[in-house]
């Protein structure tokens, strides 16, 4: 499973983000967006497998973000063009 998880990560364009539940419901189960958090929270590669553009179901950034914390996941994102307001992403512009 962790395989197909940072697979699909190496899918998601430029400017553009997930959710936990869209990568749970690419697995076949909606159910398991914990599951895909704990995956992205034990990324091997943060360059091979951008967790950076995965935000949760109502576009908050991760405050646990593995790489340096929400602050870091905020940069990286914006690095891309995609505008954070309150660590928070307009899914309705900006999700895959």
């Amino acid at each position: 499973m962790k395989e197909k998880v940072y697979d699909f990560l190496r899918t998601i364009p430029k400017g553009k983000v997930v959710t936990y539940g869209q990568i749970a419901d690419y697995l076949g189960n909606k159910k398991l967006a914990r599951v895909v958090g704990n995956i992205l929270h034990n990324n091997p590669d943060e360059y091979k497998y951008p967790c950076y553009k995965v935000v949760d179901s109502k576009g908050n950034l991760s405050r646990k973000f593995a790489f340096g914390g929400i602050e870091k996941q905020k940069e990286k994102l914006e690095k891309e063009g995609i505008d954070v307001n309150n660590y928070k992403v307009d899914l309705n512009k900006y999700r895959m």
